[in-house]
């Protein structure tokens, strides 16, 4: 249980690490201010730690050189007074150049800036007729001398000086004695009796030290404070900017969303008032263009549905003679009896006009609804195939099903399913070119598909970004010889989006066309996939990629690049 226990906490620290990462990296993308401040800040502590060091350097430099001058200077007075001291003396036994050295030492150790101590070393290779100890303040520390300064003392004349390590009386936190910096100056003299002797000054830097780091304290604090300083006003001005911003990105939001009485709050002068100003200004144009556009949209929409209503009455009248003059045709001459057969044709293609230009109207007031229930699709499928085998006679096409032997239930509105279905078969068998139409269904656990592929002359890119707009044809010029509207995809397109599903279309030029309609098996699915492949399959001889494009009920028609369809004019 423990260990159960220890795996999950174990995983949850896993998942929180994994996720930090994440967080930090959305949020340095997704916020200016962010950004701001942290550059400002890596920058204001690079300049801040350079001038720190720049300056800590130079002052150590300093003070390191003002004791040296001090400590030389103090150390040839000493060694001056020690000179004369000797050369004044009368000593001739050993005893009393012994104790003229000791004098000489006890009175230099005791004088001076600061703690200093004082050693008399018999300089090497001299042949002394009496014999004198050396003499050192403090014996333990005349190891601090070394060998080559006392070289270069030896055989050099004037002061020679070198830095040194002091142990302390002062023991750190480890148990080990603190270390000070010092510096040993060296200088020749000459004792009566006793010869050459070396006489050096230890001084130590402790006090210069301890100096130094209060003032690196200070600069480290100063710089503190500065970098604080630094943030804090970068974050005010970055506030005082990104604000407006950020309310000026959740009023075009809230605009976005529809919400077009939504303005931006003003206050002052300023350069950000005026783009509050101009923006407030801006929405408000759009706002008065937005409503404009509404009413002249709903006005044309009344239009169209006026006009389309209107029509009908006057059409059945036309209809009427129309079909009198049809059933006498006969008794007619050849040139009048032409006349009625074409009358007749284009009342036909008029009332089919009227009737899809009523739908459309529908669809844009949203009064369109949908009649679904459970069907079984292949019977939507069948009825189509079978209403349009006589026009594939006429054109010379084979028409080829492919149906699952399962059922293929789906919550459909089969009238408008057929319209679908009805509109794309006759498209397809219309510019197949006399060459094969395939129709395919499938299903899966979700969703629904039918495919038509015809192998015509397929479109351009061009023109498949327009295939589902109303009255767009791809050739002007192309006969409609089967009398079709022009909003036959526009209206299919409108049918899939009121189920939840999709129409998706692939072309390419000389290679046909491929539309996919897909629907959910129950309503309310949000589609992810579809059972049946867009892309047909490439013949062996085609060495370039098929292109695709596909129509998102969610969305307004979305054309990926490159699906081509030159031949489908308002199918």
């Amino acid at each position: 249980m423990v260990s159960a226990r220890a795996r999950r906490a174990w995983r949850l620290i896993r998942v929180r690490l994994a996720r930090r990462p994440r967080a930090l990296a959305r949020s340095w993308r997704s916020s200016l201010q962010l950004r701001v401040i942290a550059t400002t800040l890596a920058i204001g502590l690079a300049t801040l730690a350079g001038l720190g060091v720049y300056l800590s350097d130079r002052i150590r430099n300093g003070l390191f050189t003002q004791r040296v001058n001090q400590v030389l200077a103090e150390s040839a007075r000493g060694t001056q007074q020690a000179q004369a001291t000797f050369d004044s003396s009368t000593a001739t036994t050993s005893t009393e150049v012994q104790q003229l050295i000791n004098d000489v030492v006890l009175a230099l150790s005791s004088g001076g800036s600061g703690d200093r101590e004082v050693f008399m070393l018999r300089a090497p290779g001299q042949a002394m007729p009496v014999l004198v100890i050396p003499m050192a303040s403090d014996s333990s520390l005349v190891s601090l001398i070394g060998p080559d300064l006392r070289a270069q003392t030896q055989v050099g004349k004037g002061q020679r000086w070198q830095s040194a390590a002091w142990p302390s009386a002062t023991v750190a936190q480890a148990g080990t004695p603190r270390v000070e910096p010092a510096v040993v100056v060296g200088q020749t003299v000459t004792v009566p009796v006793g010869g050459t002797y070396e006489l050096y000054f230890l001084y130590s830097l402790q006090s210069e030290q301890e100096r130094l780091a209060f003032l690196q304290r200070m600069l480290a604090l100063a710089g503190a404070a500065l970098v604080v300083l630094l943030g804090t006003m970068t974050w005010i001005v970055t506030r005082q900017v990104v604000r407006p911003v950020r309310i000026a990105a959740q009023v075009a939001e809230r605009l976005a969303d529809g919400h077009l009485e939504e303005r931006m709050p003003v206050r002052g002068q300023d350069e950000l008032a005026t783009l509050g100003r101009s923006f407030n200004e801006m929405a408000e144009s759009l706002q008065e263009q937005i409503i404009r556009m509404e009413q002249l949209g709903a006005l044309q929409r009344r239009f169209v549905s006026d006009v389309s209503h209107e029509l009908r009455t006057p059409l059945t009248t036309i209809r009427m003679a129309g079909e009198v003059l049809h059933a006498s045709r006969d008794e007619f001459e050849p040139g009048i009896k032409r006349s009625a057969e074409l009358l007749l044709m284009q009342i036909d293609r008029f009332e089919d006009l009227l009737v899809d230009l009523l739908e459309i109207s529908r669809f844009d007031a949203g009064a369109a609804v949908l009649d679904a229930e459970g069907r079984d699709v292949r019977d939507a499928v069948t009825a189509v195939v079978e209403q349009s085998v006589s026009l594939a006679e006429r054109k010379g096409s084979w028409l080829s099903v492919v149906l699952p032997e399962q059922r293929c239930q789906a919550d459909i509105d089969q009238r408008r399913v057929e319209r679908i279905l009805r509109n794309l078969l006759v498209n397809a068998i219309e510019h197949a070119e006399g060459t094969t139409v395939e129709v395919t269904l499938d299903a899966d656990a979700a969703a629904v598909a039918v495919t038509v592929r015809d192998t015509g002359v397929g479109m351009t890119l061009e023109e498949s970004e327009h295939v589902f707009d109303r009255f767009w044809r791809a050739d002007p010029a192309r006969a409609r010889t089967t009398g079709g509207s022009g909003l036959g995809l526009a209206i299919s397109l409108e049918d899939a989006r009121l189920h939840g599903g999709w129409l998706e279309v692939w072309s390419r030029p000389t290679q046909g066309a491929s539309f996919r309609l897909t629907l959910p098996r129950r309503a309310g699915i949000r589609l992810t996939g579809s059972p049946l492949s867009l892309e047909p399959e490439r013949p062996p001889d085609v060495a370039a990629p098929v292109e695709r494009t596909g129509v998102d009920p969610a969305d307004l028609p979305e054309l990926e690049p490159d699906s081509d369809l030159d031949h489908l004019d308002a199918r």
